[in-house]
């Protein structure tokens, strides 16, 4: 069954056990010059945009194959559900509990007009960095919304 078509994302959140830092997640943080000095609300699950004829569980992967340059990672996966962004966007994430080493990581790019209204595009990366995160730091990086996926996985991990 397809999902229905309108401004949303499904997105992969990796987890891993850490033994002196507890739980951990791994957060991409945006690419593009609207993000490059930014930290807090900068950092996000790997995810991306799905419309008609694609499942968000089928979104979620093809998303993490192309912002992270890696096949998504094989595990149970953690249903952690839906939050409504700022913007209207709907996101759709799971949790995989996986290890992967941020140095390996070939983000895809975008295009886009930069500076605004110059008429002269640029390519940037779709994440320009990864990394792991406790769950008390990822919540202060992390998009706010985003922030019920890691309240729900540590639910879940406890």
């Amino acid at each position: 069954m397809t999902e229905p078509v309108g401004r949303r994302s499904a997105g992969l959140l990796l987890f891993r056990r850490a033994p002196d830092d507890g739980l951990q997640v791994l957060l991409g943080h945006m690419g593009g010059p609207f993000f490059a000095r930014r930290d807090a609300g900068a950092w996000t699950v790997p995810k991306g945009e799905y419309g008609p004829g694609e499942t968000a569980w089928e979104a979620a992967r093809r998303e993490f194959q192309e912002e992270l340059g890696l096949p998504p990672p094989d595990g149970e996966a953690i249903a952690l559900g839906e939050v409504r962004q700022s913007g209207g966007k709907i996101v759709t994430v799971w949790a995989i509990e996986a290890d992967l080493d941020p140095a390996t990581i070939a983000p895809g790019t975008f295009r886009m007009e930069w500076p605004p209204k110059s008429g002269r595009f640029q390519e940037f990366p779709e994440l320009d960095r990864v990394a792991w995160f406790g769950v008390d730091r990822a919540r202060d990086v992390i998009v706010k919304a985003q922030a019920a996926f890691l309240d729900r996985l540590a639910e879940h991990s406890d």
